[in-house]
């Protein structure tokens, strides 16, 4: 007997498309270059000052014909002019960071007692001991005051007192000084003092209680000479050493760390 089964049609494998071509990697987008700006730009409060010493100058050149004040109140103008300067900052961003507020010398890291002008928890930065970063300004420094943290500010508080020199210790509690509370997202709470000092007979502030502030915006100024310190709590500590030069907005002086944690400078 014949077999009429048909044949079975032979299998076709199945095809496997081509595997994609890989994409191309995307490069990193590049940051323009930084550039030097000069002359820096002046603050507005400075205006009136550097526009007074020109004419003094002019003054004493053009229609007294006293060149030696002349040369003396040109000298004047230019210092008064770098004593405004009011140069742009660029602030590192990251999780627990302290920049400084202000331009100068870390003149001394020690700890102490939360001051009793922004001590307790409602508006100040709470009880207990807290590690206090003196920064001191020169008249040649930069007196434009940063905020160190982002955050809003709970506190302002402004304290009349003397002009001793703002080296001094006790200059924290006797001196003209304005005392600022910022409170971050995190609820951190970082205070901060304006310090006037022997030269120094104001001090000016630009924001107001329960303004919202970004890490390095400008908080204020202090004419001529002073300090400013800043309350570090528990769990940051200073980034830092005694002998640095500090500028405000982007040097980091604080950072999250363990108690006791310290650096040492080697003045070199």
């Amino acid at each position: 007997m014949n077999d009429t089964t048909p044949p079975e049609p032979p299998v076709t494998p199945p095809v496997t498309p081509p595997a994609p071509a890989a994409a191309a990697p995307v490069p990193a987008p590049t940051e323009p270059a930084a550039t030097y700006k000069f002359p820096p730009s002046i603050h507005p409060d400075g205006n009136k000052f550097v526009v007074l010493a020109a004419v003094l100058t002019g003054f004493f050149w053009f229609i007294a014909d006293w060149n030696i004040l002349g040369w003396l109140s040109a000298g004047l103008t230019v210092w008064t002019f770098a004593f405004f300067r009011d140069p742009a900052r660029v602030t590192p961003e990251g999780a627990g960071l302290v920049v400084s507020p202000a331009d100068g010398l870390v003149s001394q890291i020690m700890e102490v007692p939360a001051p009793r002008e922004i001590s307790g928890s409602e508006r100040g930065i709470g009880e207990g001991t807290f590690t206090r970063v003196s920064i001191f300004m020169s008249v040649f420094d930069v007196h434009v005051n940063r905020s160190p943290i982002a955050g809003t500010l709970r506190d302002i508080v402004y304290v009349p007192g003397k002009f001793l020199n703002a080296e001094l210790d006790k200059a924290s509690e006797h001196n003209e000084r304005q005392y600022f509370v910022v409170e971050g997202a995190d609820g951190r709470r970082i205070g901060f003092t304006q310090i006037a000092g022997l030269v120094a007979r104001r001090i000016i502030k630009f924001v107001n209680t329960g303004e919202s502030v970004g890490a390095g915006q400008r908080v204020g100024l202090i004419r001529f000479g002073s300090r400013v310190d800043v309350f570090l709590p528990a769990g940051t500590v200073p980034a830092v050493a005694v002998g640095q030069r500090a500028v405000a907005g982007e040097t980091v002086i604080g950072r999250p760390g363990a108690p006791g944690e310290r650096l040492r400078g080697v003045s070199q």
